[in-house]
């Protein structure tokens, strides 16, 4: 039995629904090694307790799509922070494309705020919290895509060029 690719034991399914049916946080807390990076906000980890590798997605951040402008270098960053290391995920739902979306740390710091504050990726909506004030930060110090006056959402791009891969 499984919870989000997740290996569960008996009676955790009970606990994953009571969870998900009163908590607007985080349901599920695990650690796990980078395995791969897809993008600047996606990427696969291995759970420490064994089992498939789980493709994540950073909630609250949205970085450049790899065949737009700073998506390979949000990808290399990424990569060259996480690949291999291992990493607490707090995931919260899945999305459309079956990635888990979950808040991601590594050694206490928080990957999502990391990659907004390098200029590796924006704030995801005009959500609260310290994203978009990392994004603001980053912005007027002219950091990573940032320095591109006319940097493109990625949401944006998707709507115009349609994904990357087809």
């Amino acid at each position: 039995m499984s919870f989000l690719g997740l290996p569960m034991k008996p009676g955790w399914l009970e606990i994953a629904i009571i969870l998900i049916a009163g908590c607007a946080g985080p349901v599920w807390a695990w650690e796990g090694k980078v395995t791969r990076i897809t993008d600047g906000d996606s990427f696969w980890v291995r759970p420490a307790d064994g089992g498939q590798p789980v493709k994540l997605r950073i909630d609250g951040i949205d970085a450049p799509e790899v065949c737009q402008a700073g998506g390979q270098a949000a990808r290399k960053a990424l990569a060259a922070r996480l690949m291999g290391r291992t990493v607490l995920v707090h995931t919260r739902w899945q999305d459309d494309y079956g990635r888990a979306l979950a808040s991601v740390s590594m050694d206490g710091e928080d990957v999502g705020a990391w990659m907004v504050s390098q200029g590796h990726a924006w704030a995801y909506g005009q959500g609260s919290g310290a994203y978009p004030a990392l994004q603001a930060q980053a912005q007027s110090a002219a950091r990573g895509l940032f320095a591109d006056r006319n940097a493109l959402r990625p949401r944006i791009f998707r709507k115009q060029n349609g994904p990357c891969y087809r």
